[in-house]
């Protein structure tokens, strides 16, 4: 089966309207770089927001949503905080120091840390220790994936909007996201990651 894999990082937040947003900033991939962003409303409205087609069909056939937007998605990433653009949403995340589990995934070689062997292995821990996460699970069409973090850092502020409203204050990404299989870690967080996805 063909594999392929995502090199990049990804922010979870929630927010005091109850929006959640899952904002991919993908380095290395199949399609090129690029940004997107999954975002989940208060009354549960999960919407896609793709910068190109090509980018929506796979993510589309991968996760579940109820609307699907293709929107020019700018995401710039660095150190201490993220800016992400699209004409739907606006997000200013501030990123602070690494957490205690980043610190813990740093010790494992990068190699053996975005391995589908090790995602199998972890996925059993990660369920207790980080309410919705899986590191590994089926998709949609009966793709496999396996999620090999290597980083974690906190997010500490955000200030952003959704068509045009305001999201509020940075809260926990609860309840957790309905993507997928899996959400982010309920502290808003940003999560160096290698994705593989087994179609």
């Amino acid at each position: 089966m063909p594999v392929q894999r995502f090199h990049g990082q990804i922010a979870g937040i929630g927010s005091a309207s109850g929006t959640r947003v899952v904002v991919g900033s993908w380095h290395r991939t199949p399609l090129g770089s690029f940004g997107d962003a999954m975002v989940e409303t208060a009354s549960g409205h999960r919407v896609l927001v793709a910068p190109s087609p090509e980018v929506a069909a796979f993510i589309e056939a991968t996760y579940a949503f109820d609307e699907v937007r293709l929107e020019p998605v700018t995401v710039t990433s660095a150190e201490h905080g993220w800016h992400v653009e699209s004409p739907s949403l606006l997000l200013d995340l501030s990123v602070g120091g690494r957490m205690p589990l980043g610190r813990l995934l740093r010790l494992v070689p990068s190699r053996i840390a975005t391995s589908r062997a090790w995602a199998t292995a972890v996925d059993p821990f990660a369920r207790v220790a980080l309410r919705g996460v899986r590191t590994r699970g089926t998709a949609l069409e009966g793709r496999r994936e396996y999620y090999g973090a290597t980083d974690l850092h906190a997010v500490t502020s955000l200030v952003g909007s959704f068509d045009g409203e305001p999201l509020g204050a940075l809260a926990p990404v609860d309840p957790p996201c309905r993507f997928g299989f899996s959400s982010t870690p309920t502290r808003p967080s940003v999560t160096a990651v290698v994705t593989t996805v087994v179609t």
